[in-house]
């Protein structure tokens, strides 16, 4: 039911600014030239790039429609702000664009003052504002119990060292990044401004896809290491002093962190691939780590195995003498 809720309050924003979007193209038809200025250089917002009245509606729907349909899939009760931030941005800067052209005998005519982007950005951050209100109206997610004296081990001689490691991989994500990487470059160079301004976006979107789409999983005496494999030199670590508990339990990437890749809830954060097993770490800070990756029940106990093995060595360690 939250889930539900948080999705209709990420949604509604982008219905608004389609629907007022919509509505002053219905009310300026008559009054806006075809084609319309979509493109603007300089301080005082000379047009010099134009796209069909007919083009420009579909465009401006279809971005609306597509934003709209990311924020719903991938929103989260700590970035509810930012559905309603993004809508108020987007939809301000189409029905600032439809302004400057209405009334123009000609599309060279119409102006957009640099300024006026300015605008948008207030109105962007009273609807995030709005956003971070509704944010109250959703329950927090309830943190998973994790039994530490419930978790399983491997045991291992007074003198036998061990390791796991583990490489797995998203199809799905490595799809998706691809397509906003190609979308991303395509908008730099063919999309009138500020449509281009989105290829930005694609393209941090899509190389960091990229970057998180295969992943290899290490438990070692340096602890739990994520190993990002398209960029190796990325990884994150959870060494042993920062380990309260480990588990490995089901997760469902919808339910729990609100879609794939690397999440961010208010229980903690994840490196999530794909349904199904994964390693979860209570660290110290009572926020959880979590990895979804195969064979998740022998990388936990290992992990619990050497996390024991590295705390007794540290308490019978002699202590420094003065």
């Amino acid at each position: 039911m939250n889930r539900l809720r948080l999705r209709a309050f990420a949604a509604i924003p982008f219905v608004l600014a389609l629907a007022v979007h919509l509505l002053l193209l219905a009310t300026w038809y008559d009054r806006l030239p075809d084609p319309l200025a979509t493109h603007f250089s300089g301080v005082d917002g000379r047009p010099d790039g134009y796209t069909g009245l007919a083009a420009s509606v579909a465009v401006s729907t279809a971005l609306l429609l597509a934003a709209g349909v990311c924020w719903v899939l991938w929103v989260r009760r700590a970035a509810l702000w930012g559905a309603w931030a993004t809508a108020g941005f987007t939809g301000s800067l189409l029905d600032l664009f439809l302004k400057s052209n209405l009334d123009a005998a000609e599309a060279s005519e119409a102006r957009f003052p640099l300024a006026m982007i300015s605008l948008g950005f207030v109105i962007g951050g009273l609807a995030a504002l709005v956003g971070l209100g509704l944010t109250r109206l959703v329950p927090k997610d309830p943190v998973p119990e994790t039994d530490p004296d419930a978790a399983a081990r491997i045991e291992l001689g007074a003198h036998e060292v061990a390791g796991w490691s583990r490489t797995t991989s998203s199809l799905f994500l490595t799809v998706l990044a691809l397509v906003f990487t190609v979308a991303g470059i395509g908008l730099l160079l063919l999309a009138p401004w500020p449509f281009a301004l989105l290829g930005l976006l694609g393209l941090v979107v899509g190389v960091s896809g990229l970057v998180l789409a295969r992943v290899r999983v290490t438990v070692d005496r340096h602890g739990l290491t994520v190993t990002y494999t398209v960029f190796p030199a990325f990884r994150t670590r959870v060494p042993f002093d920062d380990i309260a508990a480990v588990t490995a339990r089901d997760i469902n990437p919808l339910r729990e962190y609100g879609g794939w890749g690397y999440r961010v809830r208010v229980h903690g954060t994840a490196v999530v691939l794909h349904a199904g097993e994964a390693i979860v770490v209570r660290r110290a800070s009572g926020r959880d780590f979590a990895v979804t990756v195969p064979d998740a029940a022998t990388g936990a106990a290992l992990l619990n195995t050497l996390r024991e093995r590295t705390a007794s060595d540290a308490a019978d360690a002699p202590g420094e003498r003065i």
